[in-house]
């Protein structure tokens, strides 16, 4: 039925790109969602002078971006603006160009709809279905919003990219133009955990109650935590990221979402980063549902769910209890996300728990992660209110509740050894012991 009208939209990358105007506004897929075809295309007229003064709003630049509209040589030519750093954002920070967005993840889609004017969105998505339908696939967090708040929409359908259920249609009636390109998804498999975050993940999974709703973030720690729940029974998935942790956890039985209290039997993400297994695993699989971070990321809705628990990674916590998550060597090195959302919607959930795990050290024990204050300009991205549960891989200790005495001495134990005669020291001249 829709497939004239698919014919009629359907073009090259550069015959689409081609009606973008000088100095417009462009927002694109993020991760695995990044369409490599139409990103080189812009790149391209960028590069032949094409195109002039345009603004491009990114999250998480993966390989795609970093090869096409991040390229050394349109660095000053391209205008970059990123809600969370990645490593080719951050090299374009150290050569002097500012690019980050102070944002919380779940207030995107508001931006996208209320406070910026789009001119374009470019993004991947999967196949047309026969009711005319494509889907978001593995990403849906701010880019759905933004397709439906834009003037010009182009989808790079990508027939590797999963259907995929929950609130990610988009119909061909609300598409401008369609390219095809079919290339295999960016995979990212977690490395091998390290012994501490082997540690610290049992411990935490000891923490986590058969019935429990799961949030994992990004890093070592969170996925070591999944190595230990295989004997968990009916846990659940309400996440920002949905990772092959989780998946196995589902195979193996241990997830089944029949106890979630909002969304039952359903497995409910925003964003899903993984391998090849995981995304098949995700085709047309009616367990699987994708929402708008909006959705997934509010903290109301994260604290329907009853023993919700979130677990997060930090780079360092200041002895007030303070975690700095995303700044390090004077610098945006990645952004807030989703973790605050998480803390505070796990902590106001019925029976919810709140995990924020790190390795006592850095630089192979040279370098305390634990420490007196941070440093001048060091921003905070979990407040000491919020903090609930801190692990490392000397120990656990929950903050709510505590003076500021019991927490200081509580965090000092969760340095390494070596570090907490000093800790002590620094903690009796700030007036805390």
């Amino acid at each position: 039925m829709y497939s004239r009208e698919y014919r009629g939209k359907l073009t090259t990358p550069g015959q689409a790109v081609a009606a973008i105007p000088d100095s417009a506004t462009i927002v694109h897929g993020m991760a695995t969602g990044e369409p490599p075809a139409l990103l080189g295309a812009i790149a391209d007229r960028v590069r032949a002078n094409g195109l002039r003064d345009i603004k491009i709003f990114s999250l998480l630049n993966m390989e795609h971006a970093a090869r096409t509209i991040l390229a050394p040589d349109l660095a000053d030519r391209i205008n970059l603006f990123c809600w969370f750093m990645s490593k080719s954002a951050r090299d374009l920070e150290r050569v002097g160009l500012d690019t980050f967005v102070p944002n919380e993840f779940h207030r995107l889609p508001r931006y996208c709809r209320e406070f910026m004017d789009i001119d374009v969105v470019v993004t991947t998505v999967s196949p047309m279905d026969k009711a005319g339908f494509f889907t978001f696939g593995t990403i849906n967090d701010f880019i759905s919003t933004a397709a439906r708040n834009c003037q010009r929409l182009i989808v790079e359908v990508n027939p590797q990219m999963p259907r995929v259920f929950g609130e990610s249609l988009l119909h061909i009636s609300e598409v401008h133009a369609i390219v095809e390109n079919d290339v295999p998804l960016m995979e990212t498999v977690p490395a091998a955990p390290k012994p501490e975050a082997e540690a610290i993940g049992q411990a935490i999974a000891g923490m986590i109650p058969d019935g429990a709703t799961l949030q994992l973030g990004i890093g070592g720690i969170p996925n070591a935590v999944c190595n230990y729940l295989e004997g968990h029974k009916d846990l659940g998935i309400h996440t920002e990221l949905m990772c092959p942790g989780m998946v196995h956890l589902i195979k193996k039985g241990a997830i089944t979402g029949r106890r979630k209290t909002i969304h039952p039997w359903k497995h409910v993400f925003t964003n899903a980063i993984g391998d090849r297994e995981m995304y098949e695993f995700m085709h047309d699989n009616p367990s699987m549902e994708s929402y708008p971070v909006s959705y997934t990321n509010d903290p109301a809705v994260i604290a329907q769910n009853d023993n919700m628990i979130s677990i997060n990674s930090t780079i360092e916590v200041d002895l007030l209890g303070q975690c700095n998550s995303e700044f390090l060597g004077g610098h945006e090195f990645s952004g807030t996300g989703g973790q605050l959302d998480y803390v505070r919607g796990a902590f106001n959930s019925k029976g919810g728990k709140s995990f924020i795990a790190f390795y006592a050290t850095a630089h192979d024990g040279e370098i305390s992660r634990v420490v007196p204050r941070f440093a001048m300009g060091t921003v905070v991205t979990t407040t000491r209110m919020d903090t609930h549960y801190l692990a490392t891989e000397y120990g656990m200790v929950n903050l709510m509740g505590k003076s500021t005495r019991e927490r200081a001495l509580d965090i000092i134990s969760l340095a390494h050894p070596k570090f907490r005669e000093e800790l002590q020291g620094e903690a009796k001249k700030m007036g805390l012991v």
